[in-house]
């Protein structure tokens, strides 16, 4: 892997997704970010590190544009916004981050056998939280 960081953008895969986001019109986007959830979200077998990326910067980009988040993301230029996620949006996010975080994911794999993967998992984590239910962020 070239690009290695903690943040939710912080690999190779995410970057990329993030970057050919911002090359689409607003009704894209947020198609794509639903697409990369579903595809690790329904993953059966071991997810690979990409798709893992992948998801965890669709579930950040959905996480900043939930009600009270930042208004921006560094992922994305000035006017290139994710619209607000339904509910039922968000609940496919946290699916998709419980699966980025089960034992058959490459990605936490990854990130456990690193001096760094209890920072990863807590960030993930964070995001999680930032997902749920306003009930469930108070």
């Amino acid at each position: 892997m070239g690009t290695w960081g903690t943040d939710p953008f912080g690999g190779d895969a995410a970057a990329d997704f993030a970057a050919g986001l911002a090359g689409l019109p607003e009704s894209r986007r947020l198609f794509a970010v639903r697409t990369a959830l579903t595809e690790a979200a329904e993953e059966r077998r071991y997810l690979e590190a990409p798709e893992g990326e992948v998801a965890v910067a669709a579930a950040a980009l959905l996480a900043a544009a939930r009600p009270g988040a930042a208004p921006s993301t560094p992922a994305l230029g000035p006017g290139q916004a994710i619209p607000e996620p339904s509910e039922e949006l968000a609940g496919l996010a946290v699916h998709a981050l419980d699966r980025v975080l089960a034992p058959d994911s490459e990605l936490a794999e990854l990130w456990d056998e690193s001096d760094a993967g209890q920072e990863w998992r807590a960030s993930v984590a964070g995001l999680r939280a930032a997902l749920g239910p306003a009930a469930e962020r108070v």
